[in-house]
């Protein structure tokens, strides 16, 4: 369903521990632009009844059954892009602008 990288799993577990937000899941949020591609969304939350729940490296992630269609098979990895310029990425297939990495 979600896959999160070692990378991006430290950087979570880092934002959670330094805003006291470690008994917290992530929440990934998604939705279409008028051109199709998707925006994407995330931040700490509690867990709700009709959640979408799952865990990936440690790190529990939630999101609304609206968006498990969008977000199935999402990969979310913490790149560098240039020096010292360390962001989350979500690579997935359901956004036509979606190009699997060549490295």
């Amino acid at each position: 369903m979600i896959n999160i990288t070692r990378a991006a799993a430290k950087q979570i577990r880092r934002s959670a521990d330094s805003g006291n937000m470690e008994d917290l899941a992530l929440r990934i949020a998604a939705s279409r632009r008028s051109d199709g591609s998707i925006d994407y969304r995330m931040g700490f939350d509690e867990i709700a009844l009709d959640d979408v729940h799952v865990n990936s490296r440690g790190v529990d992630v939630v999101m609304r059954k609206d968006d498990k269609e969008i977000l199935n098979g999402l990969t979310i990895d913490y790149v560098e892009l240039e020096p010292g310029d360390f962001q989350f990425i979500f690579l997935n297939p359901n956004d036509p602008t979606f190009e699997p990495p060549t490295e």
